[in-house]
């Protein structure tokens, strides 16, 4: 039976993966592939969070990572067919003991893959009842009144080539260090425009094993990603707070920008995500960032040190539905669920963005916090706009700034200022779905619709950075600091003409009624 080709660029790379190799080794990735595809499966049922599909495979404990890979998600790709083929046999019945999954891997070998061999017990039972699967998916094809596998399979892939990006870790190697490392092995090294020290590189390059990324000198993180820390734009210095810091990547991206300098509590609830963490910001070096296992929620905004945090970056767990294509979550049966499951998906966006909201209003509860980043991974209105629009109405003491302002692609236009937020689409921008918010805090004088300018995502992290090959659309800090110091200047002549108005027209007032 003809292999259907898996639509996205890194899914093409890795097809065929696992040809040739020998018996024992061929048992070994399906068993893999069938503990994955279990995780997978259970945590999509449950609609709980879970590690995706990569992170699983790319575990130490995994072995021939890319065939473990290929035929994971060529299983998933074909679940609904094999599920369908398997339910007219007896291979799911008690007396053959063999756990659902691995019959699904075996099956979907045997008929989409490369020739199943006897090669262990469970293979000998699958293959003893191959006539039987081949005859299941002829009547499934005339069933469905198809001639092919690639008419009876709905196509879940999206057609696109997401680039690899990676970010250099300036608090362990200088940007041009981490070009020159890259440019060894790659056909291609790009810097981005938007990004500082944010590298691109061809769709598919594996850079898993690089030493550089396995010492935290480089880091595996897209770009949506590397957009939430540059938009805070911390101080060295600052007190600040990462209140959903697990794995790390933005946390440590944090520190970077403050050039190791000031502290960054990074918090995490999750006690496996927690070790995560630690190790996250043990390998990049981040010297500055102390790691609190616990809630942020349960954080007292008036105790020491949290009284004086100045910058909170706030990721809350969500729906995630902007990362389907990096996490190949367009593979999972959710993704075409149907009318239930798709009201149970309603009901937990809305549990979530309600979530959010709650944590968004405590994060703006610091008594001396100046900036305040809300963002996600996901494309639900719900979870973005309408959280950031509920926000906006209780806290009274800050309004939206301007994030990424030479990002084009602004907020849905569903309330005045929407405009100052920012959105990425996977299928328009070759990248994950994210969603970014800027909150500051009014000066006195400050009016809603006073527009903010936040100087933020041109600033390089290091001064091995000013000497690298930056973006001819880089601000120098200084420049930046003046502009914001001209902006508020500007605020402050306003104010005192808005002083003198008033001064003025009480003036006037006893003039009046002394003339009357």
């Amino acid at each position: 039976m003809e292999n259907v080709k898996l639509k996205t660029a890194e899914m093409a790379a890795i097809e065929g993966s696992g040809k040739g190799m020998r018996a024992p080794l061929q048992r070994k990735i399906r068993r893999q592939a069938a503990q994955i595809l279990k995780k997978v499966l259970t945590g999509d049922e449950q609609r709980k969070s879970q590690a995706s599909i990569k992170t699983l495979i790319y575990a130490p404990n995994i072995v021939a990572k890319k065939a473990t890979l290929a035929l994971t998600c060529r299983c998933l790709k074909y679940l609904a067919v094999i599920k369908d083929i398997v339910a007219g046999t007896d291979l799911l019945a008690k007396k053959n003991k063999l756990p659902a999954e691995l019959v699904y891997v075996l099956t979907c070998d045997m008929l989409f893959g490369q020739e199943l061999l006897s090669s262990g017990d469970a293979e000998n039972v699958v293959l003893s009842r191959k006539s039987a699967l081949q005859s299941a998916l002829v009547r499934l094809l005339v069933k469905k009144n198809v001639t092919s596998v690639e008419e009876l399979v709905a196509t879940q892939g999206l057609e696109m080539s997401i680039p690899r990006y990676v970010r250099v870790n300036t608090l362990k190697i200088p940007r041009w260090e981490g070009i020159k490392s890259l440019q060894e092995i790659a056909d291609s090294v790009k810097e981005d425009d938007l990004i500082p020290d944010l590298l691109i590189l061809p769709a598919g390059t594996d850079l898993h094993k690089h030493p550089f990324v396995l010492d935290g000198s480089l880091l595996l993180q897209g770009k949506a990603s590397c957009m939430p820390a540059p938009v805070l734009a911390p101080k060295p210095g600052w007190e600040v707070i990462d209140a959903c810091a697990a794995p790390g990547n933005k946390t440590v991206h944090l520190a970077a920008l403050m050039k190791g300098k000031g502290r960054i509590h990074a918090c995490e609830v999750d006690s496996k995500r927690v070790l995560r963490l630690r190790d996250t910001v043990s390998r990049a070096g981040a010297s500055n960032v102390e790691v609190h296992h616990g809630d942020f929620l349960k954080i007292d905004p008036s105790k020491s040190p949290f009284s004086k945090v100045q910058g909170i970056l706030l990721d809350p767990s969500c729906s995630g539905s902007g990362t389907v294509v990096q996490r190949l979550d367009h593979l999972l049966p959710s993704s075409t669920a149907g009318t239930e499951k798709q009201d149970a998906e309603i009901h937990r966006v809305e549990q979530l963005a309600q979530f959010q909201e709650r944590a968004l209003l405590h994060a703006l509860s610091f008594p001396a916090v100046e900036r305040v980043v809300y963002s996600t991974c996901s494309l639900h209105q719900r979870e973005n706009e309408d959280v950031v629009k509920s926000v906006l109405s209780q806290a009274r003491g800050f309004r939206l700034a301007t994030a990424l302002p030479k990002w084009p692609h602004r907020g849905l236009p569903v309330f005045p200022g929407a405009n100052h937020l920012v959105r990425t689409e996977p299928s328009r921008d070759h990248m994950d779905g994210f969603f970014v918010a800027l909150f500051v805090r009014k000066e006195d004088g400050d009016s809603d619709d006073e527009l903010t300018i936040v100087p933020v995502q041109d600033i390089p992290s290091n001064e091995e950075s000013k000497a690298s090959n930056s973006s001819p659309q880089s601000v120098k800090p200084e420049s930046v600091e003046n502009h914001e110091a001209g902006k508020l200047s500007k605020l402050r002549r306003r104010k005192l003409k808005r002083q003198r108005k008033k001064e003025q027209a009480a003036a006037a007032g006893p003039a009046k009624e002394a003339s009357s």
